[in-house]
């Protein structure tokens, strides 16, 4: 795998500035952004991005649209005019398909014919698959199971077009998936694309209804580019566009999960960008018996050993400053005079940011809403970790102090409540609020178990090791 050649936005390519990112200081900085960071702009810069986007046009505007967009700040736009960028002729579909041929024939009958190519590679059905498609299809089996990573790795050494679209044979693109992910293959540094996941149908129990608004596998209504330790820090391998050249032989055949992840981190350390486009959407057959459901979660968990092992740094449980995780600790405990010193170890923390953005017309200010939001963003991290990567622990702590307990249980009440809140608008509906609450424990309840399994597996405490803002190295820029 090596990293993109050019990596210049084309003349005419638009961005937009992202949603969350606010305009500081009459348009003097920009606050957001994956992970989130302040950026300065001259007043050259603030020349160009006129009504908060950019057309690319020159060597001026090209910096600063690549700066914003790898930075998150801002977002790929419908551009102003035509730019290249490839067709549906340029992609070969490759389907991996195990003992699930119903699932594959609902999943061609939904492909377009006009595709560069299907590759179905069956990967030791009991009984061989035998499919037809309109358009051209190549069928590859394995006589024995290899897994999953080998299946897609066959299909694409079968491929000869320059884009590859991964898809699971329990998967049905919706109509117009394929356009949204094309566009972003307008940016020639853009390695990987991958859809929206939502659910095939939402059905009428309490698991398929929390599935269909806080699957795994959907990474929500924004659009962003794919960064460790984001917001968007993976795409599920269920469907992806990929960049032959970009890949390489594709996927690690000795990872039985998290091979999707491993991929990621791979493409983003070698320079190439990695977008998640919501307005393609695949819907996905989501497992909704309880004990399936249950078991794929700590599957997933027990991913997070061999990733952090390979990607140190990568994937901590959680991302905290020294200050804020002071203040974390100092609520937990629960002592007197602890919130008085956690305002105190706060208001530290904001004066010394303060001092560092002095170029600004109101640094206090901006510093105290990025010290607000920092301190926001590290309790739901650390309520959500008490619940889900912690939790065995959290639960000794329980059976031996009344002060864990309480913090234990408003820490799983509150981040409950917040995360059903969050999902409350999802398109697709979903259960209540105890439903949803509960079901988001035992969601967080079946990864954790996964990943102490894992982690006792591999001999290793890194996937439960915190990390600070700047234990891990971004990829080089171009």
């Amino acid at each position: 795998m090596t990293g993109p050649a050019d990596t210049r936005l084309p003349d005419g390519f638009r961005v937009v500035l992202d949603r969350r990112t606010r305009v500081l200081d009459g348009g003097a900085a920009l606050l957001g952004g994956a992970p989130p960071r302040l950026v300065h702009l001259t007043p050259k810069a603030r020349a160009l991005l006129q009504r908060n986007e950019i057309v690319v046009a020159d060597s001026a505007s090209r910096a600063l649209a690549r700066r914003l967009l790898d930075g998150g700040l801002a977002q790929p736009a419908a551009p102003l005019g035509p730019l290249a960028r490839p067709e549906r002729a340029d992609v070969t579909v490759v389907v991996p398909v195990k003992d699930r041929t119903a699932g594959l024939v609902r999943l061609l009958a939904a492909l377009p014919t006009d595709l560069g190519g299907i590759v179905v590679v069956d990967d030791g059905s009991a009984v061989p698959v035998d499919v037809t498609h309109d358009g051209p299809l190549t069928l590859l089996r394995n006589d024995t199971a290899r897994g999953p990573a080998a299946a897609r790795n066959a299909g694409l050494a079968a491929a000869t077009t320059r884009l590859v679209a991964f898809l699971d044979s329990d998967v049905v693109p919706r109509p117009g998936w394929l356009e949204p992910l094309l566009d972003r293959f307008a940016d020639p540094a853009v390695g990987l694309a991958a859809p929206r996941i939502v659910a095939l149908d939402a059905g009428a129990t309490w698991v398929s209804r929390y599935e269909a608004v806080r699957s795994s596998l959907d990474l929500g209504l924004d659009a962003a580019p794919v960064v460790p330790r984001s917001r968007v820090a993976y795409v599920p391998s269920a469907a992806l566009l990929v960049r032959r050249d970009a890949v390489g032989t594709g996927f690690d055949e000795n990872l039985h999960v998290a091979e999707d992840v491993d991929l990621v981190l791979r493409l983003h350390e070698q320079g190439w960008r990695l977008r998640y486009e919501p307005a393609s959407h695949v819907a996905h057959d989501h497992r909704v018996d309880v004990r399936q459901w249950l078991g794929r979660k700590a599957f997933y968990g027990t991913g997070a050993a061999p990733l952090a092992l390979r990607h140190a740094g990568a994937v901590p449980p959680m991302v905290l400053s020294p200050w804020s995780a002071a203040v974390c600790a100092l609520l937990l405990v629960q002592r007197r005079g602890a919130a008085a010193l956690a305002v105190g170890v706060t208001a530290v923390a904001a004066e010394r940011l303060a001092r560092r953005l002095g170029r600004l017309d109101r640094p206090r200010l901006v510093a105290a809403r990025l010290t607000g939001l920092g301190l926001l963003g590290a309790l739901a991290q650390t309520g959500s970790a008490l619940s889900r990567h912690f939790w065995p622990l959290a639960v000794l702590g329980c059976l031996v102090s009344a002060r864990a307990r309480r913090a234990v249980v408003a820490a799983a009440a509150v981040e409950g409540l917040v995360d059903w809140w969050a999902h409350r608008g999802h398109d697709a509906g979903g259960p209540g609020l105890a439903a949803h609450v509960g079901a988001h424990r035992l969601d967080d309840l079946g990864y954790g178990a996964g990943l102490w399994w894992g982690a006792w597996r591999h001999r290793t405490t890194a996937p439960l090791r915190p990390a600070g803002p700047g234990g891990w190295r971004p990829h080089r820029q171009g």
